[in-house]
């Protein structure tokens, strides 16, 4: 207490909390990518569990031998749907909406141009 005046403590309490930090792209996808294999984990480990009523899911479900397999260890999806996502989220994506963008951007400077001209 000694080594800080009083005013410099309300000071910093009154700041608040600084922000917390943002996650790069790159850690964002990580951990998206380690969260969501943890929770497929614990469902596949409660779906195993004797106090899962298997009849009443398969009942409600649209694909029961996937979500079979998928409890026995298969992989969530199929690689259809993998290139699907890889297709509209992945890198190929990225590229064509880049392009898109910079299409806009070139056409929106033109028109710009053109007003100013005369």
């Amino acid at each position: 207490k000694w080594c800080c005046p009083p005013g410099r403590r309300m000071q910093s309490s009154r700041l608040g909390p600084s922000p917390p930090r943002l996650l790069t792209e790159e850690e964002y996808r990580l951990q998206g990518e380690v969260e969501t294999r943890r929770a497929l984990e614990e469902l596949r480990s409660f779906c195993q569990s004797p106090n899962f009523s298997a009849w009443t899911a398969v009942s409600r479900i649209q694909s029961p031998k996937r979500f079979a397999e998928f409890v026995a260890g298969a992989p969530h999806v199929t690689p259809g749907e993998v290139s699907v996502h890889e297709r509209e989220f992945g890198l190929e994506s990225l590229f064509i909406n880049e392009q898109l963008f910079e299409e806009e951007e070139d056409e929106e400077e033109m028109g710009n141009s053109d007003s100013f001209a005369g």
